[in-house]
């Protein structure tokens, strides 16, 4: 009986071209895949809900409240700064009289010597510049200060979430939100922002419970430690929107975290396989070649092993036939009908499609197959990297 899940990793590298009598082509076929859970559950059982708890429960409307008590709040500052501001104005012309009138004195006093002077030094010292000359200071100008103008708030900047909105964010592939068979508790606290050296880092601690019919099947604290966030300090970044990102991020390990434990994934994956052109002798390899290819194609993603059954078992009808043929090949004689070149694609195939429906043991004895003939098969090197390759997924030991 044999189960095919998607949690499996098909390496396709290309055959090098054969030089020879027979002719072969290279087919790729997509198959789909289904990724299975550390934690399978029954088909029957696979429902889920989630419960969350968080700080947060603000609304569009509260944000705009916020916005809006902030600008009362700079309009009553505004109306201080203006008196402040009528009075440094008049403190400023005080100051401004001040220095004029000491200007004007320092003026007359320094004529009434110039005057004094003789009619030769008066020149040179005009000629100088040293002349006296009435310096005033500049009179201060009143500018009134703008008043505040009301900004609407960027809602994109804020969470707008609540711990319903939040849970409606987990989403586990394979199973449906219409039961309570698992039954997933989130906890996740506000972020914290920290100054480090002018930068800014940040942690948001959550906890993650899932339980099947009350029996605590994972569970774990996540994002405790804090993580380099930017390299400003926190007073000069948009910490609302910063925290919005952040918990996006949070989310995303949420359901990835719980998608790798429960959660039955459907994908896709590329194989390549190598057919036989020619026909005549080689007949049974070309029936062979339709018959695995075909029922590839028959393959579903499914973690029910009955639905594959006749896909499986027309692939095995190929394989058989493949089989056959390895018993008529003539290692030493490459110009043989049945050569080394021929025994080499035939070895392929069998390994790569048996990774391909998750027969680990088939692939690994014809793996066994190939390298007990490999002293007569010729491998290209990108050939060997192939072998090397399935070697890793073959040995691979399911946890």
């Amino acid at each position: 009986m044999y189960k095919f899940t998607l949690a499996i990793t098909i390496i396709c590298l290309a055959f090098a071209s054969h030089t020879s009598a027979q002719s072969f082509q290279t087919e790729v076929i997509e198959l789909p895949v289904l990724q299975m859970p550390k934690y399978p559950l029954p088909e029957e059982q696979r429902t889920y809900t989630v419960s969350v708890q968080s700080p947060y429960n603000v609304t569009s409307a509260d944000i705009t409240a916020q916005a809006k008590a902030k600008h009362e709040q700079d309009l009553v500052e505004y109306k201080k700064k203006l008196l402040n501001s009528d009075q440094e104005f008049k403190d400023l012309l005080k100051e401004y009289d001040a220095e004029t009138k000491k200007a004007n004195e320092k003026f007359e006093k320094e004529s009434e010597a110039f005057k004094k002077l003789s009619l030769l030094e008066r020149l040179s010292m005009t000629d100088q510049g040293k002349n006296p000359k009435l310096q005033l200071p500049t009179k201060p100008v009143y500018v009134k200060p703008a008043p505040p103008e009301y900004q609407a708030p960027n809602f994109s900047d804020y969470i707008i979430v609540d711990n319903a909105v939040l849970a409606s964010q987990i989403t586990i592939q394979g199973l449906a939100k219409t039961g309570k068979y698992l039954d997933v508790q989130l906890n996740i606290q506000k972020a914290n922002f920290q100054d480090n050296a002018g930068q800014t880092y940040i942690n948001q601690p959550i906890n993650i419970v899932v339980k099947a019919s009350g029996k605590e099947l994972v569970s774990g604290s996540f994002f405790t430690e804090y993580q380099f966030l930017s390299s400003s300090p926190t007073n000069n970044i948009n910490q609302p929107l910063e925290e919005k990102n952040y918990l996006n991020k949070v989310i995303g390990f949420i359901n990835k975290y719980l998608n790798e434990n429960f959660g039955y994934i459907s994908s896709s994956k590329k194989l390549e396989i190598e057919l036989i052109k020619n026909k005549g002798k080689y007949d049974d390899l070309e029936r062979a070649d339709i018959l695995v290819k075909t029922n590839l194609r028959k393959i579903q993603a499914s973690a029910d092993a009955s639905e594959n059954e006749v896909a499986i078992a027309g692939i095995q009808k190929g394989f058989a036939l493949w089989q056959e043929t390895l018993k008529k090949v003539e290692y030493k004689n490459p110009k043989a009908d049945f050569n080394s070149k021929i025994a080499k694609y035939i070895y392929f195939n069998l390994i790569k499609v048996s990774v391909a429906i998750n027969d680990k043991k088939a692939a690994e004895l014809y793996l066994d197959n190939l390298q007990e003939n490999l002293v007569d098969i010729d491998l290209s090197k990108a050939e060997e990297k192939e072998i090397q390759e399935l070697e890793k997924i073959i040995y691979k030991k399911t946890k």
